[in-house]
């Protein structure tokens, strides 16, 4: 497998061969994508992520075979259950659809090689992360903490951070997360009798294990836009809802997976510019 290493960057790789390629990870990210549908779903029902077959959320039926193809066969069906005519969410192909374009984009920005592959893993996961905590408001720990082991892999196959990097990566961002969480969670309580923190206890879990993963400048970035795209999608909930409670993981997995693809490049690059500037 080592010869294929790097190889989509090579100026002579063969546009056939690149087309190939993305095709066969974009198929393989959607299977991915299906199983990812079935964690997001059964995971906070506390269900079987393998013993019991798919079927339909209305009439449980088992779903065929043929109706099982990630994406196309939504498509074929048109969103419909086969059985009971009942629309299927169009999230079930977004889902699919979703990883297979992580996973070209991380082949695409990184190459292929172990760096690429375990990142993909994180993009899965991230995936699962950000709509399991839209859905219940929750970050499951299973989750997180196979993120976190994912340091683990990255720092023995590739050169993406020292292990000095990756210890202060977890705790440069997770540690005022926690501060803020525990201060506000004071007044928020002290003010409108609500038991909540600003920034959750699974928030601040998922910042450490994916700084562990990142290192310190990714993990900077990723929480800088985590934060923004949060605060920008806040504003417009609170005007169109009236509501200013919503999920923060799926912004904070927005920013770790962008950091993950070019997180250091942009940390250096903005570093540059000050030096620069002055």
């Amino acid at each position: 497998m080592n010869v294929f290493f790097n190889s989509l960057h090579d100026e002579y790789a063969m546009l056939s061969f690149k087309i190939m390629f993305y095709t066969i990870v974009f198929l393989f990210g959607i299977c991915i994508g299906s199983f990812l549908n079935v964690v997001i779903i059964r995971l906070p029902r506390h269900e079987s992520l393998i013993k019991r077959s798919s079927h339909c959320m209305t009439c449980g039926t088992k779903i065929r075979p043929i109706d099982l193809i990630p994406v196309f066969s939504w498509l074929f069906l048109r969103g419909k259950c086969h059985n009971c005519g009942e629309k299927i969410s169009v999230r079930y192909p977004i889902v699919e659809s979703l990883n297979g374009i992580m996973y070209i984009l991380t082949m695409y920005v990184l190459d292929f090689n172990p760096d690429s592959i375990i990142t993909c893993v994180l993009m899965s996961l991230l995936i699962v992360v950000g709509f399991m905590d839209w859905d219940t408001m929750e970050i499951d720990m299973i989750i997180v903490a196979i993120i976190f082991l994912l340091a683990v892999p990255s720092q023995l196959l590739t050169d993406r951070c020292t292990i000095s990097e990756r210890i202060i990566g977890a705790l440069v961002i997770s540690v005022p997360f926690f501060v803020i969480g525990e201060v506000s969670r004071g007044i928020i309580k002290k003010k409108m009798g609500e038991d909540f923190r600003a920034i959750e206890l699974g928030d601040t879990i998922l910042m450490f294990a994916a700084g562990a993963y990142l290192g310190t400048k990714a993990i900077i970035v990723s929480a800088l836009i985590g934060v923004i795209t949060a605060a920008v999608v806040g504003v417009i909930n609170k005007r169109v809802t009236g509501n200013s409670k919503f999920a923060f993981g799926p912004f904070l997995s927005i920013g770790i997976a962008f950091a993950a693809l070019w997180g250091p490049k942009l940390a250096d690059w903005y570093l540059g510019f000050l030096k620069v500037k002055n």
